[in-house]
């Protein structure tokens, strides 16, 4: 028997109820169908006496017999009532449903095993609509004190496949196939772990014996599932290392040392020399860089993107930096310009909205060369953008990119160009080795110098006046201030503060001509959301009062007050995003974190990391227990973290264990065709056919 074959091959399971669970669930194989997994567990471990049940609502188990079955009227219909008797006592069981059927299928004075919810009426002990099983059926199952309890759904539920169903299905599959369950872990392994085998394993984590029986089942599947991710990912890091060639940039010429030497605006921090270090040793071997460089906003990512391209062009070739948005594309075309100012570099800018005379300029410079640095958004994925010979892309927050889409910049070159990944959301260590497990990651973990923290305070709506005072005598030292709201019109279901509303209350109490305000939200038209950030930019305005479209791409060094409304509304890295806006001058600047007094318990834990830290690595943290990998990766990240059994936040301990033994296996046998190594090989080899997630582009 072969675990490939349909589900129909499993006793029970009709070619229709094998559509319903695929349509459903995505159960296809038998192998699909063992590895479908329960949530939780009713713990079927205690048998109760009669006279010893207790006034809750707890469900209870008793074994016992059927010694009379009634029929009572009552105001609607009637119920079906048997009396129930073990040594200690009798109870009722009770029915108002299929009541002709159930009375012809129970059996008098015979031993039965009762489960149900127990309720308590006039006196008297009953249980309605119990599960029941006769002592002889039980004792010849598969059996099991702790009860599986399977994921469904509604159409499922309504077409009879109920969870004693599923429980059947995988009790049949078990005994059908448990013979021919292979091992897909080294003996090796399952002796340093002291690890379940996999057929006891699978039984254990459907059916367990004891509690201690499903722990060690759930700790040998989740190792299983996490080691076989990072055997992928480890083992496509070491193929990009050494089969993927990358150009070598062996000159730091004069570009990149007269930029260091005379245009860098401050010292490098520790962190984004050691960075550089990280990066120049990867362009020089020969292979192809693949990195990772996390930063804070405001932690100087874009100096150190923009020291890797002058090192590809004192080496002959051009680079790219690729970003989600125009705003975005903009600003790092205005910072890069900026800082290369006196040298000898073209750069130029390409998006959506640059006009066909200009884009076919652009197009003719990057052929001839003439073109060095080439800044953009999707735009520079468009078949027409070729490049003479593209040494470096830098992709800015490149989880906005599908994996399509980045492999186009692949396919620019004969030799594909280094890859260098920026984001500004700190990635928490677990989820990087799961998402970004194949890549080379740099961490820029300091502020530069003379950076202050920003000041983060929560405050309700009630202690708006007091908080209006301070921004006055904020405006009053020449500083200036955003106002971020969550809505655009207000919503009839949700009692917030929407942006007109509190734009109209900030201009009765910040009365031009003494106080001017800009206003800028995502349905107003490009050119009218460029004056008026421009107009705050140059200072003419000292109140931005915006939506969330200035999370990113508006640096006002002057601005030091942010205050967010309805923060309770806003997920943590949103607000650490927005936090990130003021702090980007020499001044103490400050968020304020305005709320209604109605928090739930996660809002409240949202606000009160706000305040408590500002290491965007620890609010990731905490994000990544709110909200889990999913959610915080997006749709395009998730296939990995599609995980079965596994839980990267709650399993990090297993997680380091599984890359540590994936990447120890792969550095002494890389092909994993040593003989201990076989029964991986095997699984691994099978599961590469199959999964969707495997490709060489980060």
């Amino acid at each position: 028997m072969n675990l490939d074959y349909p589900i129909t091959y499993v006793k029970g399971i009709s070619v229709q109820r094998a559509t319903l669970l695929y349509t459903e669930l995505g159960i296809k194989t038998c192998n699909d169908l063992l590895n479908f997994f329960p949530f939780r567990y009713i713990d079927r471990t205690n048998f109760y006496r009669i006279k010893d049940l207790q006034l809750n609502s707890s469900e209870v188990q008793i074994v016992g017999k059927i010694t009379n079955v009634k029929s009572i009227a009552q105001k609607r219909g009637s119920r079906l009532v048997a009396t129930f008797q073990d040594a200690s006592g009798s109870m009722e069981l009770v029915w108002f449903r299929g009541q002709k059927w159930i009375k012809d299928s129970l059996k008098i004075n015979t031993p039965y095993v009762v489960y149900g919810k127990l309720n308590h009426y006039n006196g008297f002990f009953s249980i309605p609509h119990p599960e029941m099983e006769l002592v002889s059926e039980y004792k010849k199952k598969l059996q099991t004190k702790m009860q599986p309890v399977y994921p469904s759904t509604e159409k499922l539920t309504n077409s009879g496949i109920s969870n004693k169903l599923m429980r059947a299905y995988i009790q049949n599959l078990l005994q059908q196939f448990y013979d021919g369950i292979q091992e897909s872990l080294s003996y090796q392994i399952i002796d340093d772990f002291t690890l379940m085998h996999k057929r006891d394993a699978l039984l254990n984590v459907h059916f367990p014996k004891s509690q201690e029986n499903l722990a060690k089942a759930q700790y040998r599947l989740k190792f299983e599932e996490l080691f076989f991710i990072q055997l992928q990912l480890v083992r496509k890091k070491l193929i990009n290392k050494n089969k993927i060639k990358g150009f070598v940039f062996k000159n730091v010429g004069d570009n990149f040392n007269n930029f260091y030497n005379k245009n860098l605006p401050f010292e490098l921090t520790n962190a984004q020399k050691r960075v550089l270090k990280e990066i120049r040793k990867d362009v020089a071997s020969g292979a192809h860089m693949n990195r990772l460089l996390q930063g804070d906003v405001g932690s100087g990512k874009t100096i150190v993107a923009l020291l890797t391209m002058l090192l590809a062009i004192d080496n002959g070739f051009q680079a790219t930096i690729m970003a989600p948005t125009e705003i975005l594309a903009n600003q790092h075309y205005v910072a890069v310009s900026e800082l290369l100012q006196g040298l000898n570099i073209k750069v130029d800018i390409l998006t959506g909205s640059v006009k066909t005379k200009k884009r076919r300029e652009i197009h003719a410079n990057l052929e001839d060369g003439s073109l060095h640095i080439l800044v953009g958004t999707h735009a520079l994925l468009e078949d027409k953008v070729k490049y003479r010979n593209l040494g470096i892309a830098i992709i800015d927050e490149q989880h906005r990119f599908g994996v399509a889409q980045r492999s186009k910049l692949w396919m620019k070159n004969e030799m594909p160009p280094h890859i260098l990944v920026m984001t500004a959301t700190p990635i928490p260590r677990t989820l990087a080795m799961s998402v970004y497990g194949d890549l080379d990651i740099s961490m820029i973990d300091e502020l530069p110098p003379g950076r202050k923290e920003v000041k983060t305070v929560h405050r309700f709506d009630s202690n708006r006046l007091s908080v209006f005072k301070f921004l006055k005598d904020e405006i009053a030292k020449g500083r200036q201030v955003y106002v971020v709201y969550p809505l655009i019109q207000e919503s009839e279901a949700m009692d917030y503060k929407d942006l007109m509303d509190g734009y109209e209350s900030i201009s009765r109490e910040f009365l031009a001509p003494k106080y001017q305000i800009s206003i800028v939200h995502g349905k107003m038209k490009p050119a009218d959301k460029e004056y008026e950030m421009q107009r705050f930019v140059r200072g003419e305005t000292q109140i931005m009062v915006a939506t969330t479209v200035i999370e990113v791409g508006v640096n006002v060094p002057n601005a030091s007050v942010m205050i967010i409304e309805s923060s309770e509304r806003f997920g943590l890295s949103q607000l650490h995003q927005l936090r990130g806006r003021v702090g980007r001058g020499a001044d103490q600047s400050y968020c304020i974190l305005l709320s209604s007094f109605k928090l739930s318990a996660e809002a409240k834990t949202r606000l009160k990391t706000m305040v408590e830290t500002s290491d965007g690595f620890k609010i990731a943290e905490v994000d990544l227990k709110l909200r889990g990998p999913g959610n915080i990766m997006g749709t395009q990240q998730s296939g990995v973290l599609n995980l079965k059994i596994a839980d990267v936040v709650k399993d990090s301990q297993i997680l380091v264990s599984a890359r540590n033994t994936a990447i120890d296996i792969l550095q002494d046998d890389p092909n994993l065709s040593k003989k201990e190594n076989l029964p991986i090989n095997k699984a691994f080899t099978k599961m590469s056919k199959s999964s969707k997630i495997w490709s060489n582009i980060s």
